[in-house]
């Protein structure tokens, strides 16, 4: 027992000798280790210290060159505003010495000023004391007048000046007089020449409407088509356009003769249209006639289109530039009434122009001048009143208005641009050959002859034909008996005789045509 307790007690000693031999070999060791520790550190240190200052005298020569660098830059910047400062204090010196300069003129004007102020009151004075002995001198003079004339100042005032009133109002006569002579051979002077520079900036053709159209054909054998049986399709051709057609030896041609530009014009469309179709009878003649005439209706609106466009003028009513596409079928004294009114619109526009009104409005009204020679129903007016209550109802201007009503002197001219369409429509009908007066009044006699018999109750239609020598009268058949027919015949040849004044006869044929018209369905 006692021999385990010693066994395990030096095993315990070993074991703590063994320890503790242990623990001083760690100790050795770990003392070696530290210091080897510590000699690395120190060296890191110094190679981190060596760096350190590398790195620092870089960042010093850096912040060196950037700030030589800011202070150049700086120092430029200063030296550029110096140089501006200097600039302004060379001006602001520049200135002020002007300024000086200035002053010094202005004070010594003002001291001139001041010695012209002394002179000048020292002259007043002077005046005001020659003054006061004149107004004596006068004074005394106008007590010696009136001492020996027996008059007074008043008096003798009044009387120089009725003298001179007389002697000046004779003077200012002769003056006036002088003065209106040579206006007046001024002005007739101006006006010729506006007149001629205006006739001569406007060339324009004379066109002269004759009675009669020629149609011509390809050969006689259509003259007998056209005549048709028993003369049925000439005489429906006749009825139906109001036109005299004429077929005689003549070769190649047949004649339409009426006064009224339209039916001539419709007549020949349809006999064109009639030939080139070869069916002729009464029928189809009604039936191109009646095409034919609402062609030359559009015919009529496309002209006056036409027209307006090529003057210039906009804003027209469409029933004015319908009556003014009527024109190109109508003549004034055989001049064609179109032409006429275009002629007068130009002339009317150079010479407004040329005294300084509205070329625009002279043109308008020189257009529209002759509008009340084609309306559509034509009542007891003259041409000129009738236009102006046209160009009213179609809303015109007031200066269109008098000008086309005051061109033939019916109403007093109330502008300027009324005298100038008055002048254009003279020089546009003086023109050589333009008109002529037998032929207007040969077609207004025709006219007046349709409108005697077109005034009889029962009359559908009424043609002047053979230059005036025969009347047809068309009559309705529901209206007009065969007994009334005859009657009616009798009864406008005598009131042709009582009121019209013709060379020759006259012969009236009153046709009355009974038809029944029936539709197959």
């Amino acid at each position: 027992m006692i021999f385990n307790i010693l066994l395990m007690s030096a095993l315990l000693i070993y074991l703590i000798i063994g320890v503790a031999a242990l623990l001083a070999g760690v100790g050795v060791g770990y003392f070696f280790w530290d210091l080897a520790l510590k000699k690395k550190s120190r060296a890191i240190i110094r190679e981190a210290e060596s760096e350190g200052e590398m790195i620092k005298k870089d960042k010093i020569l850096q912040a060196k060159e950037k700030f030589l660098q800011l202070k150049s830059e700086h120092e430029k910047i200063i030296s550029e505003k110096s140089n501006r400062l200097l600039q302004s204090e060379n001006r602001l010196k520049q200135k002020e010495a002007v300024i000086s300069q200035k002053l010094e003129e202005v004070t010594r004007k003002g001291k001139e000023l001041d010695i012209l102020r002394e002179n000048l009151t020292s002259q007043l004075e002077l005046v005001e004391k020659k003054n006061d002995e004149l107004e004596k001198m006068h004074q005394q003079q106008v007590e010696q007048l009136e001492t020996i004339s027996g008059l007074s100042a008043q008096e003798a005032r009044d009387q120089l000046i009725e003298s001179l009133k007389a002697e000046a109002k004779t003077d200012a006569m002769s003056y006036v007089n002088e003065i209106m002579a040579e206006a007046k051979m001024t002005a007739n002077k101006e006006a010729k020449r506006i007149v001629l520079q205006t006739i001569q900036r406007v060339a324009t053709e004379s066109a002269v409407e004759n009675s009669v159209t020629v149609f011509h054909i390809e050969s006689d054998e259509i003259k007998g088509r056209i005549i048709g049986r028993e003369g049925r399709n000439i005489r429906a051709l006749e009825a139906a356009t109001g036109v005299e057609i004429i077929v005689d030896d003549t070769p190649e041609a047949i004649i339409l003769s009426a006064f009224d530009p339209v039916r001539r014009e419709v007549a020949r469309l349809s006999l064109h249209q009639l030939v080139t179709d070869g069916r002729i009878h009464p029928a189809r003649i009604e039936e191109v006639v009646q095409k034919t005439q609402k062609q030359i209706e559009e015919e009529i609106v496309e002209v006056g289109k036409r027209t307006t466009i090529d003057l210039g003028i906009h804003g027209l009513h469409p029933e004015l530039i319908r009556l003014i596409g009527k024109m190109k079928y109508r003549s004034s004294y055989g001049q064609n009434l179109l032409q006429h009114s275009r002629e007068v619109a130009n002339l009317s526009a150079i010479m407004a122009a040329e005294l300084g009104l509205n070329p625009k409005l002279a043109k308008r009204a020189g257009l529209l001048h002759d509008i009340g020679k084609v309306p559509d129903d034509e009542p007891e007016l003259p041409h000129a009143v009738l236009g102006m209550k046209l160009a009213e109802k179609f809303k015109e201007k007031p200066e269109v208005c008098n000008a086309i009503g005051s061109h033939h002197d019916e109403i007093e001219m109330t502008t300027m641009i009324a005298p100038i369409v008055q002048v254009c429509d003279a020089i546009s009908g003086a023109r050589p050959g333009a008109r002529r007066e037998v032929v207007e009044s040969y077609i207004k006699r025709l006219k007046n002859l349709e409108e005697l018999a077109l005034s009889y109750p029962g009359v559908l239609k009424t043609y002047a034909i053979q230059a005036g020598r025969e009347l047809r009268v068309i009559v309705g058949s529901d209206r007009v008996t065969d007994k009334e027919a005859e009657s009616l015949s009798y009864d406008i040849a005598q009131k042709i005789q009582n009121e019209m004044t013709y060379p020759g006869q006259i012969k009236i044929t009153v046709i009355r045509e009974t038809r029944s018209v029936t539709f197959a369905k």
